[in-house]
């Protein structure tokens, strides 16, 4: 289940998530390193320095800032983007984010389905 978010409410959807991971590429092998996060004018702020990171992002800038949930069967914060290596660390200009949840973390129950095969009561707004 996946829920868009509108960039506008960014800095309110990141305010639930205490911290995360910055995840970028190079040569077909993922860079994953643990981070928290502010937005500022639109971007969104990483103030923490990677020497591996700003070398993946010198050869391919996209990047994805991925929050788990604050509780068990919250929503995940999932923010894609392109990202640059500033002084104080990255600043990543989002392109689109979610919230995201499987369909069986749905309600206190867990039901995640419908009859009609639908994905049930799982809407948060945002």
């Amino acid at each position: 289940m996946s829920i868009v978010v509108d960039l506008d409410q960014l800095a309110t959807a990141l305010a639930d998530h205490p911290y995360g991971y910055l995840l970028t590429t190079s040569g077909g092998a993922v860079k994953a390193v643990t981070v928290t996060a502010h937005v500022v004018g639109g971007h969104v702020l990483v103030p923490v320095p990677s020497n591996g990171s700003a070398r993946n992002l010198a050869d391919n800038p996209a990047a994805t800032l991925l929050f788990p949930p604050a509780e068990p069967r919250g929503y995940s914060l999932i923010v894609d983007g392109t990202a640059v290596s500033t002084d104080d660390g990255f600043r990543l200009e989002p392109s689109r984010a979610v919230l995201h949840r499987p369909a069986d973390h749905a309600g206190a129950g867990g039901a995640p389905h419908t009859h009609d095969g639908g994905c049930g009561h799982d809407c948060r707004p945002v």
